[in-house]
């Protein structure tokens, strides 16, 4: 039986209504200013349940960059096009308890990116991809995803010439030490090519469909363990814990969420914690966990 799609509209107001108060204490990320500058108010949210019923609430129009949910997409691409030797000799599937983008945790692991869904393991996989500048490679990847997920993604140039404002030292950082120790073999290529992607923007019928791509793909399983265990960064393990659902979140308030032998569940609400996870989000998860299960 699936309970994803018997949740109500009234399910949805009631849990809403509790969680928007602490939503509040939430803050935009201060490094990309376009997100700084956000309505922290927009909700968006969908359920695409594996029967092909939808279920929606909030703006289905509102767009938003996925930023960090782009991750477990980068390796769903690369594991189809390489194959698992090829995309793990770059980057390990263990958790993290540093920060995303903590240069602590790859010096401790000599170089070596811990996981895929972190920053240092998402641009080592960025080093992967085919193309000779970051512009094609977004663009095929772009492609794929379009074609494959049957999404109408896009580049947000606004959003990159955000990025592009303020200068993101530990990015940086954390390339340098990727090309020190041999992760990439071009550090102005892989971390262009990672700023580019995670600008690719949709609306939240387009994450919700690429959620499905993933309950659909041949390595679907290694991509919802490696989400279960590092989507939501050093917060990983305790959600696992008390949610179950593999995860992943971006810094836009983007978050995925598989429901396994359910359906995919999209949110957007741009309100983060202290690890950059969506406030909201994470506790609209919890209310539907409990109501699955």
């Amino acid at each position: 039986m699936n309970r994803l799609a018997r949740l109500r509209v009234e399910d949805i107001q009631a849990w809403l209504g509790e969680v928007h108060l602490s939503d509040r204490k939430g803050q935009t990320p201060y490094y990309i200013p376009v997100l700084k500058q956000v309505n922290p108010e927009v909700f968006a949210l969908q359920i695409h349940c594996l029967e092909g019923e939808i279920l929606s609430w909030g703006d289905e129009t509102v767009t938003f960059p996925l930023m960090s949910v782009i991750k477990p997409f980068l390796l769903l691409y690369l594991l189809t096009h390489l194959g698992e030797d090829a995309v793990f000799r770059r980057v390990g599937k263990q958790a993290s308890s540093y920060p995303f983008n903590s240069l602590t945790q790859l010096q401790e692991d000599r170089g070596f990116p811990r996981n895929p869904m972190i920053n240092s393991g998402a641009i080592a996989l960025a080093d992967l991809l085919a193309g000779e500048t970051p512009e094609s490679r977004c663009k095929n990847l772009l492609l794929w995803l379009n074609e494959m997920g049957n999404c109408q993604l896009f580049i947000d140039r606004s959003v990159l010439d955000s990025v592009h404002s303020y200068p993101n030292t530990h990015n940086q950082a954390l390339s340098l030490e990727l090309e020190k120790n041999g992760y990439i073999s071009h550090r102005y290529l892989a971390l262009e090519t990672y700023n580019q992607i995670c600008c690719l923007s949709g609306k939240i019928a387009d994450l919700a469909n690429l959620g499905k791509l993933i309950l659909a793909a041949p390595f679907g399983e290694i991509i919802l363990e490696i989400m279960t265990n590092c989507g939501l960064y050093e917060a990983s393990q305790q959600f696992a814990l008390e949610v179950g659902f593999p995860t992943k979140s971006g810094v836009s308030g983007a978050l995925l969420s598989i429901v396994p032998k359910q359906g995919a569940i999209a949110c957007y609400s741009p309100l983060l914690n202290e690890q950059g996870n969506s406030i909201l989000g994470l506790n609209l998860l919890t209310h539907i966990s409990h109501f699955v299960k």
